[in-house]
């Protein structure tokens, strides 16, 4: 069970939202706007937030790069649009996954409960804890899900953590787009790329010196990605 956030100005869908998502089992907050969605975020807390990209006033883009100030909030994007500019600005936007309108709650409760088990599925399970990787100045503690860059931490969201293990995890091995989906977002089919690629752009935003010429997350053209051997 998660407390969820669903900001959606149509009244009908945000009802059937709430009504199916409580039926899974979960606490659902509702917000008629981008700007009411900021304070409900604010005062409730919640686990994750299942924001609408057409919305009025102040847009699903904005409110997504809001809500990210208030910390790694994961957010999954509703969106009516099938246009590639709009999918792929709300992942750069901060979005950690979308699912297209109509939606399926079924669908949404999976990608739910997949998002919020990025957070604790690096934990280890008992003995001893793992040590402290050190690549460079990006220190990476993978029993603590902490990262660090010159001694300062480097707030990531959860996908863009688990990202980030996943492919430190094996330096040098070249990871597909579709093997990381399967390894980061658990989609259990073939996925849009494009939220590979806007998480990496993230992540490198993050803890690379110039994200341009990437020494940690780098690309191998026509392959995928790679971390970087030390």
């Amino acid at each position: 069970m998660a407390e969820v956030l669903v900001v959606e100005d149509d009244a009908a869908v945000r009802e059937g939202l709430q009504l199916a998502l409580r039926r899974q089992g979960h606490v659902v907050h509702t917000a008629e706007s981008g700007e009411r969605g900021i304070e409900v975020l604010v005062h409730q807390h919640p686990d994750i937030v299942v924001l609408d990209l057409m919305l009025p006033g102040m847009d699903g883009f904005e409110t997504c790069r809001r809500m990210r100030v208030s910390g790694p909030i994961p957010i999954i994007m509703l969106t009516a649009r099938s246009d590639d500019f709009d999918v792929v600005a709300g992942l750069e936007a901060g979005a950690d996954d979308y699912v297209a309108k109509p939606v399926e709650p079924r669908v949404l409760d999976a990608r739910i409960r997949a998002v919020l088990r990025r957070a604790v599925s690096e934990r280890p399970a008992g003995g001893q804890p793992e040590p402290q990787e050190r690549h460079g100045d990006l220190v990476i503690d993978r029993a603590g899900l902490e990262v660090t860059k010159g001694g300062a931490p480097v707030s990531l969201t959860p996908t863009e953590l688990k990202l980030l293990l996943e492919l430190s995890r094996t330096p040098g091995q070249v990871f597909s787009r579709q093997q990381i989906l399967a390894a980061v977002w658990d989609h259990d089919y073939l996925g849009d790329s494009r939220l590979v690629d806007a998480c990496v752009q993230r992540l490198r935003a993050k803890i690379e010196d110039v994200p341009a010429k990437p020494e940690h997350v780098q690309t191998v053209r026509g392959f995928g990605y790679r971390f970087g051997r030390s």
